[in-house]
């Protein structure tokens, strides 16, 4: 792939987040899906490449969507797997509250899971710990051998949870272990992200999400020499045949990084919609706004942190 493409998708999920930031607070969720995915889709339309949709959005709550199989960019060299989120947290920004982004992921063709949109259990780290965890270990475990790999006490470590009721037994357990919490609304995508970055104050996740998202972080954490491994949760057997049709023929198998993203290049690039704990939310003064993403590449392992200026009566995808 072009290294020049990680500026263009950079473009791209700027416009998505500057489309859904003015529905910040507003409580209308699938309006500001639908401004994010809009805008997405008219960016693309720029970006020199033949994209493939293999993990895109809305399904689970019939938003609109960027579908499975929809071919994004201009058509030409280099062909890649594209996963997409234009709004990560649309519950996040219908709440004006923490942590949305817009997202996407890209990788060689045919290098991308097609991971069924259903829940995975998760469990991620950052680089200081990878190969130390298993997600079939019981969470004291994991928690040790974070606090070791790490020269911390475990009462020093904290782990990002997703606030839902089928979490109460892990939470219970990371809090008999010693270690702290931080429990979030919504965006695992942006939790398991935020394991490999100190500053973020996050050093592991568990719990379960969507497999889309696992896909998506599981791109950034390659670029970031962390680790995220998942198994797949089907819960009926039309699930479990989706799975099958994917190729998955163990749904219920482990799948580690290199399942869930294949080859030694990709590209991630996240902009920030509502502050979070790496990027800063959209900032609109009349007429002009300021947006603050994150883009990186597994071949280089390069992160560049951009912050861009706009004026908005020339952004003609808006």
């Amino acid at each position: 792939m072009e290294r020049s493409l990680t500026l263009e998708l950079v473009r791209v999920t700027e416009a998505a987040a500057l489309a859904s930031a003015s529905w910040m607070g507003l409580g209308k969720k699938d309006e500001a899906d639908d401004a994010a995915t809009t805008a997405m889709r008219k960016e693309f339309e720029k970006v020199p490449m033949d994209g493939v949709v293999v993990i895109g959005e809305g399904e689970m709550d019939e938003a609109p969507m960027l579908y499975i199989g929809e071919r994004l960019g201009q058509g030409v060299a280099p062909a890649v797997d594209v996963a997409v989120d234009p709004l990560e947290g649309t519950n996040i920004l219908a709440k004006g509250t923490w942590g949305a982004i817009s997202v996407i992921a890209i990788a060689d063709r045919g290098n991308l899971l097609h991971a069924p949109d259903m829940y995975m259990e998760k469990i991620a780290v950052g680089p200081q710990a990878v190969g130390k965890v298993d997600i079939n270990a019981p969470v004291r475990d994991n928690l040790k051998a974070v606090a070791q790999a790490q020269g911390k006490d475990i009462s020093d470590l904290v782990a990002i949870v997703l606030d839902r009721d089928r979490h109460q037994k892990i939470i219970h357990e990371i809090r008999e272990a010693g270690a702290r919490i931080r429990l979030i609304s919504d965006g695992d995508v942006a939790a398991a992200i935020n394991t490999a970055f100190p500053n973020t104050g996050v050093d592991i996740m568990f719990g379960s999400g969507g497999a889309p998202e696992g896909v998506l972080a599981a791109v950034a954490l390659k670029c970031l020499g962390g680790e995220i491994q998942g198994r797949l949760l089907p819960q009926n057997e039309e699930e479990i045949a989706r799975c099958v049709k994917m190729g998955l023929t163990n749904p219920h198998q482990v799948l580690f990084m290199n399942d869930l993203v294949k080859g030694d290049d990709a590209i991630f690039a996240a902009t920030g919609v509502t502050d979070g704990e790496l990027l800063k939310g959209i900032r609109f003064q009349g007429m002009r706004a300021t947006t603050n993403s994150v883009v990186m590449r597994a071949k280089t392992g390069t992160v560049r942190f951009i912050e861009g200026n706009h004026r908005l009566e020339r952004k003609t995808t808006l």
